[in-house]
């Protein structure tokens, strides 16, 4: 069902146009939406009145009397996200506006369950907003697949405990304020998006799991259900003798990931423990190990040759701790031009990581601003 359309002069609307930057004062207002002087004050007043909006200075006459200035109100809230991973979360507050105000990173462990995880979460994000203002919402980022209407975490590899965990609903255990949920992946699309604008981006996550995000005309694209970008268990062609967490065998996550890496290496006589330890292994440029490097990152560009094909990015974002490892990234680079359309790849821009590990909170925060201050949202308050 299509949700209904938003009147261009509703409350919600005019909100999007201060927040955008495209309206600063009521004649602004009435000029953009074209209703009368009196109908954008009765607007304007309607959100300063739920605290949305206030009023500061005198801006740019144009011939007349100077109006006044309207601005966003950034410090009537904070919003909050946490990126999970399976043993560490990073967690962030924002203020109304999108600036970060605090973070820090914490040792965690998924397979705690999502009832512990999510009491966890709840209480550090409360003592990072402390003294500040009322915590708004909070976005939780998380290593599998989620459905994002339904707000639930659907089959997770790497999550034990999790496989159909209503987020929202049990975080309401711990909070009274709007919770989101979204794949991890998605919300570092997003922050990569927000951190340099790019209309169409695939932010490739390869960490100790491997994921991707898709930004397609500007907006997160999820696909039917929240599995659009999921290539974590695409098959590797020639890797079919690897069983993976998922029960077959191949996957890309099983073959070419941090965890997979960590275990090959340490079968081969390396001290290493998790993918902090592969990204130091692969600056030592040893020859056993720079090969293993080199066919994952080969593996990871098969997969993704595919999508550069089919999608024709304009940016691909290679982010998470293996984008550290100059042999798995020279590999992805050079195999893609070798498996890409001419076409697909002469102006396709492969950058590391501009919003690094905050990518993740950066997305959450900005998801949870737009659910906040969505125009129907907004009006349905006003109503």
């Amino acid at each position: 069902m299509q949700p209904e359309p938003i009147a261009p002069d509703s409350p919600g609307a005019v909100l999007r146009l201060v927040r955008s930057g495209q309206a600063a004062s009521r004649s602004d207002i009435a000029r953009l939406t074209h209703v009368s002087a009196s109908t954008a004050a009765t607007r304007v007043e309607a959100l300063i009145g739920l605290g949305f909006l206030h009023e500061t200075g005198a801006g740019r006459s144009r011939g007349g009397r100077r109006p006044r200035v309207l601005e966003l109100r950034t410090d009537a809230g904070v919003v909050a996200a946490a990126d999970l991973g399976a043993h560490h979360a990073t967690l962030a507050v924002f203020d109304l506006g999108g600036t970060l105000l605090a973070e820090h990173e914490l040792p965690m462990d998924i397979a705690d369950g999502p009832e512990r995880v999510l009491g966890w979460v709840v209480e550090q994000v409360g003592a990072l907003a402390e003294d500040r203002a009322p915590l708004r919402g909070l976005t939780v980022g998380v290593p599998g697949p989620v459905d994002f209407r339904a707000g639930r975490v659907v089959s997770p590899s790497r999550m034990p405990g999790w496989n159909g965990a209503d987020v929202p609903a049990l975080a309401r255990a711990f909070t009274d304020v709007p919770v989101l949920v979204e794949n991890d992946a998605n919300l570092m699309a997003l922050g990569e998006f927000a951190a340099s604008p790019s209309e169409h981006l695939v932010f490739l996550k390869a960490g100790s799991g491997i994921g991707c995000g898709v930004i397609a005309s500007g907006q997160l694209h999820r696909g039917a259900r929240g599995a659009a970008g999921d290539i974590s268990h695409a098959p590797v062609s020639d890797q079919q003798d690897v069983p993976c967490s998922c029960g077959r065998t191949g996957c890309l996550d099983a073959v070419a990931s941090g965890a997979a890496l960590a275990r090959r290496l340490a079968e081969a006589g390396f001290d290493v423990h998790g993918t902090t330890d592969v990204v130091r292994i692969a600056r030592d440029a040893e020859p056993v190990s720079a090969r293993m490097f080199r066919d994952a990152g080969r593996a990871t560009a098969d997969v993704l040759a595919t999508i550069v094909n089919f999608f024709n990015p304009d940016t691909l974002v290679l982010g998470g701790q293996l984008s550290q490892a100059e042999p798995y990234v020279a590999n992805i680079r050079s195999t893609l031009y070798e498996r890409c359309l001419p076409m697909a790849v002469e102006k396709l821009v492969i950058e590391p990581s501009r919003a690094g590990r905050l990518a993740g909170v950066i997305g959450g925060g900005h998801l949870m601003l737009e659910h906040l201050f969505d125009p129907a949202r907004v009006n349905a308050l006003v109503s």
